[in-house]
């Protein structure tokens, strides 16, 4: 069973509303898209995040998808293990991890698909019969934010999640705002996304207090490891980890100098299902939960997030899913219809999605039009002969 075919697709997708976060506003996301054939027909699909431009991404890709070609495919963490050192990436986390996270997705899904299993049962099996994701406000003003809060409440979800790090009075506002929409009984989490210093993290963790958070997300700096420390010795509100436990050997730190309360971790962070599943189990050991993170992706990462999440035995409740936030789905099937917030196991093989092939296209134009290039010069395919 060998890998015959790998095709790479870069794709630019927009937002239903603008993105709003500690930096910036976004109004899509480029993702690249892989399609992973074999010599029996089976494709798997996955995808990867990527900077707005991906030529840097593809470039890279250049040096390490022709030596996976004629490949077993059965040896996934050996060939991804091996093409961060083709792609003169060893030495690097983070960009390495985003890019081959995604390669490693269409492996999975193709190896799952000729098992004729879903995929979470070659991981195991699952440890849960449903997996709980959280409603993520969307906005900029007060106003807007409530809207958003009053409609997720109504769709069901118990976990509420909101972006701060706009300014303390902004801050203030708006979570006094959601709180005060959802009612005493929802949990309400905040992600800081590193905005913050010291000094600033603890005066707004105090005073955000009285709005009973359940935790916060990332509030300083993810690559002082000593100001988490100092913010989550302070806090009386629990402080979770993103951004500052990308690698195996940053979960190991924080979780036995115990830094965090709670892990948030992504497939596409810690570079792939094999890593995740790793770092999850530190975690275990280390009695903290984990939180399923999301990426600027589609409906792909989504399904596939929701496998692993479903073997997970330290799970929380309200775990992150992004593709709803997109104008189109790149999938024809199946629609990700979540029912009280939550969503209960797949049952066909791989990851059981079907792409739309029509929305690819406009995806892949629209790249070439915002981002330059021509679409036959980015989309390009590797054969085993």
């Amino acid at each position: 069973m060998k890998i015959k075919q790998i095709r790479v697709s870069p794709l630019f997708m927009t937002f239903k509303e603008p993105y709003h976060w500690h930096g910036r506003i976004d109004y899509g996301t480029t993702i690249i898209l892989f399609q992973v054939e074999t010599e029996q027909g089976k494709i798997g699909v996955g995808e990867s995040t990527s900077s707005l431009n991906a030529a840097g991404s593809l470039g890279l890709l250049a040096n390490i998808i022709p030596p996976l070609i004629g490949q077993p495919l059965a040896d996934i963490d050996r060939l991804v293990s091996r093409s961060r050192y083709l792609g003169l990436i060893n030495d690097a986390i983070r960009m390495p991890n985003l890019l081959l996270a995604g390669l490693e997705m269409a492996m999975w899904d193709a190896l799952a698909q000729t098992a004729g299993l879903p995929l979470y049962q070659l991981w195991g099996g699952a440890s849960r019969e449903h997996v709980d994701y959280f409603g993520f406000v969307q906005g900029d003003e007060a106003e807007e934010l409530v809207r958003s809060a009053k409609e997720l409440v109504k769709s069901g979800h118990r976990v509420i999640y909101m972006k701060v790090g706009r300014g303390e009075k902004s801050d203030l506002k708006n979570v006094q705002a959601v709180r005060k929409a959802i009612g005493s009984d929802l949990k309400l989490r905040l992600d800081a996304n590193e905005s913050w210093d010291v000094f600033t993290a603890k005066n707004m963790i105090k005073k955000l207090a009285q709005f009973d958070i359940e935790f916060i997300e990332q509030p300083v700096e993810c690559r002082s490891l000593s100001a988490l420390k100092e913010v989550k010795d302070f806090s009386p509100v629990p402080i979770a980890v993103d951004q500052g436990a990308y690698s195996l050997e940053e979960v190991f730190e924080v979780c036995s100098r115990r830094l965090a309360d709670v892990l948030v971790l992504s497939p596409h962070e810690t570079g792939g299902a094999t890593n995740f599943k790793k770092a999850a189990a530190i975690g275990e050991a280390a009695k903290l939960p984990v939180c399923l993170h999301g990426q600027f992706t589609t409906r792909i990462t989504d399904f596939f997030h929701h496998h692993l999440a479903a073997t997970l035995p330290n799970l929380t409740d309200g775990n992150q899913i992004m593709g709803h936030l997109l104008t189109e789905d790149l999938l024809k099937s199946p629609t990700l219809a979540l029912t009280e917030g939550r969503l209960g196991l797949p049952f066909q093989p791989g990851l059981g999605v079907v792409l739309n092939e029509e929305v690819i296209k406009k995806a892949s134009e629209r790249y070439a039009q915002y981002l330059g290039g021509n679409v036959k010069d980015m989309d390009f395919v590797y054969t085993y002969e």
